[in-house]
């Protein structure tokens, strides 16, 4: 992988993610995505197109004309979240994932996927099958994953919002630290 800086092109990440990724209830600016760019930039142009509330559904409908406008290296998928937040058939959540991510392929961008975790209120069945979904299609699929690793967080005071679901500004360094941590095994 060739990285140029300065005046040539830069590789491009795209994140299309959901509230996550588009720093819900805080300053976008402080989010993870943008704390991101700090230890990437300028060999990465770091593109978020995430947008609170999106589910794969969303986010498959979006793709095309993001791949076609940024053209990026790498997407990282960071959706699913509020699929099962809202008791979507996980077969319609992989079938989303496994659009976006033939997309990604067809248009010769790395697909990354982003695991997700549900609270366990949804039910045990439920939410273990859907922690599954994400491994398994990565596996499958061969490709990289951030794993969920967040469940500090929920623990820890000051990291997660009054909604009991939304990192807070607090949590920001931690979740791009996670994050940097797979993308550097990637982006070699």
């Amino acid at each position: 992988l060739l990285l140029f800086t300065g005046n040539s092109l830069a590789s491009t990440l795209l994140v299309l993610g959901d509230s996550l990724s588009a720093g819900y209830g805080i300053n976008p600016d402080n989010g993870w995505v943008n704390l991101l760019r700090a230890d990437l930039e300028p060999d990465y142009q770091i593109i978020n197109a995430s947008i609170s509330g999106d589910t794969t559904g969303n986010g498959l409908a979006r793709l095309p004309l993001l791949l076609e406008k940024f053209k990026p290296t790498y997407v990282l998928l960071e959706l699913g979240g509020n699929d099962g937040l809202r008791g979507h058939p996980l077969s319609r959540v992989k079938a989303n994932l496994q659009a976006m991510i033939d997309l990604c392929r067809e248009q010769n961008a790395q697909p990354i996927l982003f695991a997700m975790r549900l609270p366990p209120n949804y039910g045990k069945r439920y939410t273990d099958t859907f922690a599954e979904l994400f491994p398994t299609l990565a596996k499958q699929q061969n490709l990289p994953i951030v794993p969920f690793q967040f469940e500090e967080l929920v623990v820890t005071k000051g990291m997660i919002q009054q909604d009991g679901i939304h990192p807070t500004e607090l949590a920001q360094p931690t979740i791009k630290q996670a994050v940097l941590i797979e993308l550097k095994k990637l982006l070699k």
